[in-house]
C-alpha cells in the first residue's frame, strides 16, 4: 500500500496534468489582430508568459500555430513547463549574496548567464528580421545562439550579425553528402558545435497546427516565397548543395554508427539534442559526443507526457560529468533555470519565448526575454544564498516528481 507522502504526490500530479485541459481548450482559437501588440510598449510586459499573448496578436493563425503547435493533445508541451511546479526550492541564509555571479562555462567560453537560444526554424515566419534580429540580441547579451538548418537566413548571414559564432543545430538528410555539406558550410563559417538532432521523426500529428492553417484565409505564396513541400528544399542552409535526392529530415534509420560516422566528420565539438533517458545519454558520450542536450522539442515532436526536467536527472547520472549536459523545454521561469541548473544542467534552452519576444517586438523582445529571466535568475539566487552557478547544487531543490 502507498505511503500517504506517495499518494499526495501522485495526487498533486494527476492535478497538475489535468490543469492543462483548460489551456489546450483554447488553443484552437487563433485569430489575427495587431491591435494588442502595437498598443501594448515593451516595458509593460511583466514576464516571459505576457510575450505570448503578443505574439499571439501579432501573428497570422497559422504562424502562431506553427509554434504554439504540440502533438495530438499538446499535453507534453504543458507538462514540460508545469513539472517545474513539482520542484520546491531549498533556500540558505547567512551567505554573502551581495555579487551573483550567473557566468556558465561552454567548451572553453565564458557566458553571463546559463540561459542559451535554443535552435528555432523558419524565423522570418515570425519577423522580418528573422534570425538577424535574434542573433543581434544575443550579441547584444553575449548569449549563446543555436542555429537551426530550417532556418530563413544562412549561418553566413547570423554569424556576422552576431558578431561571433553560433552553434549549428544539424537536421540529418537521407543524403549523406548533404548531410556532410551542411557540416562542412557550417563549419566554414567558424560553428563551434554542431548539434545533432534526433528527435524530429517523419509523421507528427500537429494537430493545433492543423486547426491554425484553417483558420488562415491567405494565400500561402503571399510570404512563402519558396514554396516547396520538401523542407530539404526551403532552406538557405542547402543553397549551392545537391538535394536532389534527399527527400527527409531526420530519416528513421539514424543509428549508432550514424552518430560514428558524424563523429569522424566534424572538427569541432558534436553534441547531441533530444536525449531523454539514461541509457542512450551514455552511448552518446561512449560513441564521442561532446555534450547532450535533454529535449523533447518542446513536446513538439511526441506525446510522452514525461517533461524534461523529470528526464533530466537520469542523463545526469548516466553522464557522471564527463561531458556538459544542457536542457529545453518548458523555461518560462528564472526559477525554472535555477530548478535545471541544481538538477544538474549546464546550461538552459529557451526556444518558444524567444519567438514570442520576436514576433512581439524584434530584437529588443528578444533582449526582454532574456533579461527577465536573468533578473528572476539572479533574485532567486540571492534568496537561495547561492552567490555563483556552482553553488546551485542538487540539495539546493526537493524533487515531488514520482
Amino acid at each position: 500500500m502507498p505511503s500517504r507522502d506517495e499518494v499526495l504526490v501522485a495526487r498533486r500530479w494527476l492535478l497538475l496534468r489535468l490543469s492543462a485541459l483548460p489551456m489546450l481548450a483554447a488553443m484552437p482559437r487563433l485569430a489575427w489582430s495587431q491591435t494588442q501588440a502595437e498598443n501594448t510598449a515593451l516595458d509593460q510586459v511583466l514576464n516571459v508568459m505576457d510575450f505570448e499573448s503578443l505574439a499571439r496578436a501579432a501573428l497570422p493563425p497559422a504562424h502562431f500555430g506553427y509554434i504554439a503547435t504540440g502533438v495530438d493533445d499538446d499535453r507534453t508541451v504543458v507538462i514540460n513547463h508545469e513539472a517545474f511546479g513539482l520542484i520546491e526550492i531549498r533556500s540558505r541564509r547567512f551567505v554573502d549574496v551581495s555579487k551573483v555571479d550567473m557566468s556558465v562555462q561552454l567548451f572553453g567560453v565564458t557566458y553571463p548567464s546559463p540561459v542559451y537560444l535554443s535552435a528555432v526554424a523558419s524565423q522570418r515566419a515570425f519577423h522580418r528580421e528573422g534570425e538577424v534580429a535574434t542573433a543581434r540580441a544575443a550579441a547584444s547579451r553575449s548569449a549563446l545562439m543555436m542555429l537551426s538548418t530550417a532556418s530563413s537566413t544562412s549561418v553566413e548571414e547570423v554569424t556576422r550579425a552576431r558578431g561571433g559564432p553560433v552553434w549549428q543545430q544539424l537536421y540529418a538528410t537521407d543524403d549523406w553528402n548533404v548531410t556532410k555539406g551542411i557540416v562542412d558550410r557550417a563549419q566554414r563559417a567558424g560553428c563551434p558545435a554542431i548539434v545533432l538532432t534526433v528527435d524530429n521523426m517523419d509523421g507528427r500529428n500537429n494537430e493545433t497546427l492543423a486547426r491554425g492553417m484553417r483558420e488562415d484565409k491567405r494565400v500561402c505564396t503571399a510570404c512563402h516565397i519558396n514554396n516547396e513541400h520538401n523542407p530539404v528544399k526551403k532552406s538557405p542552409m542547402y543553397a549551392g548543395l545537391d538535394v536532389s535526392h534527399a527527400n527527409e529530415l531526420s530519416p528513421s534509420n539514424i543509428t549508432w554508427d550514424f552518430l560514428k560516422r558524424l563523429r569522424d566528420h566534424v572538427s569541432g565539438k558534436l553534441l547531441v539534442k533530444g536525449i531523454v533517458t539514461g541509457e542512450d545519454a551514455a552511448l552518446c558520450v561512449t560513441h564521442g559526443a561532446d555534450g547532450v542536450i535533454v529535449s523533447n522539442h518542446g513536446g513538439r515532436n511526441e506525446e510522452t507526457l514525461r517533461s524534461t526536467i523529470e528526464c533530466l536527472p537520469e542523463v545526469v547520472a548516466s553522464v557522471g560529468g564527463r561531458v556538459p549536459v544542457l536542457l529545453d523545454g518548458g523555461i518560462r521561469r528564472g526559477t525554472d533555470v535555477f530548478k535545471a541548473l541544481a538538477l544538474g544542467a549546464s546550461a538552459v534552452g529557451i526556444g518558444r519565448p524567444q519567438v514570442w519576444g520576436l514576433a512581439a517586438f524584434g530584437q529588443q523582445g528578444v533582449e526582454a526575454v532574456i533579461d527577465i529571466l536573468t533578473r528572476e535568475l539572479r533574485v532567486m539566487m540571492r534568496q537561495a544564498g547561492t552567490p555563483n552557478i556552482a553553488a546551485i547544487t542538487r540539495e539546493r531543490v526537493v524533487s515531488k516528481i514520482a
